[in-house]
């Protein structure tokens, strides 16, 4: 089963870890390695399908069309949002269980002073297109 793991930074629970923009660079080193260290574990065990971190919400962009005019595109989002999404891991395991175990794992990612800064990960399955004769 694939699951994607949605790597969100900001909200209530990271109120206590300073931006990483703050943090010391051995501490970034730290949590790199870590998220690197974990992802060449998962690819050994076969589990890891793709992993990537994402640009910061400054450049992303909304886009919104009808399939006939010209695309709305809007940017965002807007600077008082307090989360962002930072990045996902599409994993290929057993089941829940595993992808919890795994999301797990990478929310207690090392942050400022090597504490581990809780992120929230998001644990969605990835489900196939329906079946059109259904």
């Amino acid at each position: 089963m694939r699951y994607m793991l949605l790597q969100a930074y900001g909200g209530v629970e990271l109120e206590n870890c300073a931006p990483m923009d703050e943090w010391t660079p051995a501490e970034v080193r730290a949590h790199v390695d870590f998220q690197h260290s974990l992802n060449a574990e998962l690819l050994d065990r076969g589990e890891l399908v793709d992993s990537q971190g994402l640009a910061g919400p400054d450049v992303a962009k909304f886009v919104v069309s009808d399939g006939v005019n010209p695309p709305k595109i809007v940017d965002g989002p807007y600077p008082e949002s307090k989360e962002l999404l930072a990045g996902y891991r599409l994993i290929d395991v057993d089941g829940l269980d595993r992808a919890v175990e795994i999301a797990a794992r990478s929310s207690a990612a090392p942050g400022p002073g090597g504490v581990p800064i809780q992120q929230r990960i998001e644990v969605r399955q990835v489900l196939g297109a329906p079946d059109p004769e259904v």
